[in-house]
């Protein structure tokens, strides 16, 4: 018997969230709930939106998974709703078929990787972040809570990513490096020294995003 699931946001992450719950069976998504009164009421993919993000309390038999694509709003209704008394082990944790977890690493609850995430050894994946398609992680790679990691990134091994860090599309990061709280490298960028907390880096190899704009 499968576990009933809300999301909560409506956006496209929430909609690749659905196929992959489709294709795992674990879960059944009866319900969505998203902040914007404008989407209340509506059906995506025939479920329903039923109200904010607060109404989780209203739901207490149903696990709960955010799907917002920031991690900084991931950790905005996150500790909204430990404030409503919503305890960790509410949220479900997805992870597409595809993806092997080995036993030498470990998936936080909230996390979602999607299809044809590679870990490989001793990887920390932390709670409520999310991995896009065909994201590599590689031997004692540690995320945080809230990381984002976009599709086609690869890490190097022994790579550390902030809380809330953002990794853009087929962005890279060489061995050994770390991404600071909140920090954002671009797509397609090739980290090879550390990146500072809340910075944005971009390029190949990537510099800080004034380095480009003259700022």
């Amino acid at each position: 018997m499968t576990q009933s699931l809300i999301l909560l946001t409506t956006g496209g992450l929430a909609r690749e969230v659905m196929d992959a719950v489709e294709a795992g069976g674990e879960f059944t998504v009866a319900a969505l709930l998203d902040d914007d009164p404008r989407r209340q009421g509506i059906r995506v993919r025939g479920v329903p939106v039923v109200g904010p993000s607060e109404a989780a309390v209203d739901h207490p038999d149903s696990r709960l998974l955010v799907c917002a694509g920031s991690g900084r709003v991931r950790a905005t209704i996150v500790a909204r709703l430990a404030s409503l008394g919503v305890e960790p082990a509410r949220y479900a944790t997805v992870i597409h078929p595809s993806v092997w977890v080995p036993r030498s690493c470990t998936v936080g609850e909230g996390t979602v990787l999607l299809a044809n995430v590679v870990m490989t050894t001793d990887v920390t994946v932390g709670r409520h972040v999310v991995a896009m398609p065909n994201a590599v992680f590689t031997h004692d790679d540690h995320l945080d809570d809230f990381a984002t990691v976009c599709a086609g990134v690869t890490l190097g091994g022994n790579v550390q990513i902030g809380r809330a860090g953002y990794l853009g599309m087929n962005s890279s990061v060489r061995e050994r490096c770390g991404i600071g709280e909140n920090a954002v490298l671009g797509m397609g960028s090739v980290l090879l020294q550390d990146l500072p907390a809340g910075e944005s880096w971009v390029g190949s190899p990537a510099r800080p995003i004034n380095h480009f704009v003259g700022a």
